[in-house]
């Protein structure tokens, strides 16, 4: 039973005339899990969003930190087992499905 109580991924793509800076923040609460999303073009104020998912919406969550880890081991086994489905969170912030 592992569960995530906590990441943060931070992401800076350099481009002219100014460079995009996106951070996500996810935090494990007693009701679920808050997920900010926070993006910065150039010198503008930061804007901020906030999503609250509740525990029952995030069984099985599998954020981009262990998809990795996932993906490492079905490349060692050379196998995927069929109908391997995991929520998980997009980039924008919102609660979808991957599928392997």
């Amino acid at each position: 039973e592992l569960e995530t109580l906590e990441q943060e991924e931070q992401e800076c793509l350099e481009r002219r005339p100014y460079p995009i800076r996106r951070m996500t923040h996810m935090v494990s609460h007693q009701h679920g899990m808050t997920v900010t999303k926070t993006l910065q073009e150039g010198e503008a104020e930061p804007q901020c969003w906030s999503f609250i998912y509740s525990r029952a919406e995030l069984q099985g969550l599998l954020p981009e930190g262990a998809s990795l880890l996932l993906l490492r081991v079905l490349a060692c086994r050379r196998q995927v087992p069929p109908g391997l489905v995991f929520p998980t969170i997009t980039t924008e912030g919102h609660l979808c499905t991957a599928s392997y």
